[in-house]
């Protein structure tokens, strides 16, 4: 039996997304292979997707950026975060490699906690890291020039990073210069199964009627001009969580009896973030997206290109995804048709098993 020891960012759920998938590649090449799953990442994102044998051991693995909802990083709230986790790094660091040491693992998988690539190194393990951006390279966006008390901060990040034996890097993704060693692999897209008619079904959703999930990954959003959107004749809203009891065009994704992925794979446009996992699945699917960026995010200008390359998509403002000026977009992102696929689009889980299936 093999055992995998996977250190997942807290930080949303995209990091998780492109875990789940090459693990679920993974057990298909090496038999009887478990995993503990390191993380914050709530047990129930994990079930009904991930196939093989797994336990969570909850614990933080890193900061990534502490956000006021889904489209703001707080970046005075960052650092001093950053500061504090940083602070009596040698014990953390002791306390990792115990409880990596107590499970003792064939693998440590990173997306992408340089605490654990560090541990594993320094428990004799094999470390790996898998992902489309790295921590270092995120902390220095948020600046145009670092601090002095900053500094250490990310010297320390890139010199953990340095104990991986290998980055493994998800197309498309930000350049990894704090590694040793990288290699680039195909998209981590793993689109959900899309059925279009029990979606409609659901939603009573006439024939004219466009569908659109509102779809912000793991940091909810905290308000919606609720009344506006009531105003957007031939469109209905699937958003996850509350919605106003007297809504006719909102509905909420728990009163559907679909998973939100199949909801969002079967909408005719998503209204969204730039994520990797919304990006590289939407251009994997063709669907349709209208994206609010947020433009301190280092990862958000390759998804954006990415999108626009390979697949179909349109910038809303911020200013007007508050204010509910929401229909001119998506009217004109209906009426786009899909960029021609050049590029492998999916297949990236494959790459990376086979790359790990070596370590085991």
């Amino acid at each position: 039996m093999a055992l995998i020891w996977c250190s997942i960012s807290g930080h949303g759920f995209g990091h998780a997304a492109q875990v789940v998938p090459t693990l679920n590649a993974l057990g298909r090449l090496v038999p009887n292979l478990t995993a503990v799953l390191r993380t914050t990442v709530p047990p129930w994102f994990f079930q009904n997707r991930l196939t093989i044998p797994w336990k969570i051991s909850r614990h933080v693995q890193d900061i990534g950026c502490v956000q006021q909802g889904p489209l703001h990083i707080d970046v005075e709230a960052t650092w001093i975060a950053y500061a504090d986790f940083h602070r009596g790094w040698d014990t953390r660091v002791k306390d990792e490699v115990s409880a990596i040491e107590n499970r003792s693992p064939d693998l440590v998988l990173s997306d992408v906690s340089y605490l654990a690539l560090e541990a594993g190194a320094r428990a004799s393990v094999p470390a790996v890291g898998l992902s489309s951006l790295s921590w270092d390279v995120v902390l220095e966006g948020l600046e145009t020039n670092l601090r002095d008390e900053h500094v250490p901060i990310v010297r320390q990040i890139r010199h953990s990073y340095r104990y991986a034996d290998l980055m493994i890097r998800a197309t498309p993704a930000l350049p990894m210069p704090a590694f040793r060693h990288s290699l680039n692999i195909a998209p981590i897209a793993a689109p959900a199964a899309s059925d279009p008619d029990a979606l409609r079904r659901a939603t009573n959703a006439s024939s004219d009627d466009r569908i659109v999930a509102v779809a912000f990954g793991g940091i909810p959003l905290t308000s919606l001009p609720w009344a506006r959107i009531e105003q957007m004749h031939g469109y209905r809203f699937i958003i996850p969580g509350a919605v106003p009891q007297s809504s006719r065009r909102i509905i909420s994704a728990e009163n559907i009896p679909m998973s939100f992925p199949s909801i969002m794979a079967s909408s005719d446009l998503l209204l969204t973030k730039p994520g990797y996992g919304t990006i590289v699945d939407a251009a994997a699917t063709r669907q349709r997206v209208v994206y609010v960026r947020r433009y301190n995010f280092a990862d958000e200008d390759v998804l954006i290109d990415y999108l626009n390359r390979y697949g179909c998509g349109i910038e809303l403002s911020a200013g007007d995804f508050l204010d509910g000026r929401w229909e001119d977009t998506m009217d004109a992102v209906l009426r786009l048709s899909a960029a021609p696929t050049s590029a492998p689009l999916v297949g990236g889980a494959e790459d990376a098993a086979h790359l790990l299936k070596a370590y085991l």
